[in-house]
């Protein structure tokens, strides 16, 4: 019961001096590390939290060693931080670029595939930017810290619409009813249209087979908005850090 105390108030002290080393380390490394979570912070992050974890659960690993080590580790990523800036070349291999996903409405498939992102992966991140209908995306890009960055058509932009004193009667927002070639009915039969009508729409944009089809979603007004897995002609911007 002795030996099980003295570990209690061991681990206990451990606790009460590693946070607030690890407090002035994260913010020695600067607001970057914890704000944005690139690749490489993101590692330094995850080492810093094994490292801390095993300080505190097992009393018999030794403690100054630790805290040297979670002290080396935030100048190591201080000064990696400034190489990055310094040199382009280095920011680069310790980061994503960013990668255009959505250009002009229609989905980058390939660069989908490239980063393992889904559809459904873009469309929550779309309406989480308030975007409903990815008809009104110019651009959408996936930044090095995997944060969805949107540019909308400017026709779409609300401002624009405000700025003429002109109130839209409804809300935009479009239904996925084909994605990657399986077609879902059931959004069909809610906006009291059927496979014929959908057929006929497919017909009129140039689509002769369904598996074509990336993805295509329909809005209230009966608007189909097609994506196909091989998109011709789209002019993909390209962006670099």
């Amino acid at each position: 019961m002795l030996e099980f105390m003295k570990d209690m108030l061991l681990i206990l002290g451990r606790i009460v001096t590693i946070i607030p080393l690890l407090l002035f380390t994260t913010l020695f490394m600067g607001k970057r590390a914890i704000g944005e979570l690139p690749v490489f912070d993101f590692l330094i992050v995850i080492i810093l939290g094994a490292l801390v974890g095993a300080d505190i659960a097992e009393p018999d690993i030794k403690h100054l060693p630790t805290a040297f080590a979670i002290i080396a580790i935030g100048v190591f990523q201080r000064i990696v931080t400034r190489w990055k800036i310094s040199n382009r070349k280095i920011g680069r291999l310790l980061t994503f670029e960013p990668t255009v996903v959505l250009q002009n409405g229609k989905f980058v498939n390939e660069n989908l595939k490239k980063i393992r992102y889904s559809i459904d992966n873009i469309l929550q991140m779309l309406r989480e930017k308030d975007v409903f209908d990815i008809n009104e995306v110019e651009t959408a890009i996936i930044e090095a810290n995997g944060a969805l960055s949107v540019l909308k058509k400017p026709q779409k932009n609300s401002v624009t619409l405000e700025d003429m004193n002109i109130i839209k009667p409804t809300s935009t927002i479009s239904f996925p009813v084909i994605v990657e070639g399986t077609l879902y009915t059931d959004v069909l039969r809610d906006v009291n249209l059927d496979e014929a009508w959908l057929q006929q729409e497919l017909d009129n944009q140039g689509v002769n087979d369904l598996k074509d089809v990336f993805f295509a979603s329909i809005n209230r007004n009966r608007e189909l908005h097609i994506s196909l897995k091989n998109e011709k002609n789209l002019a993909i911007p390209t962006i670099k850090h």
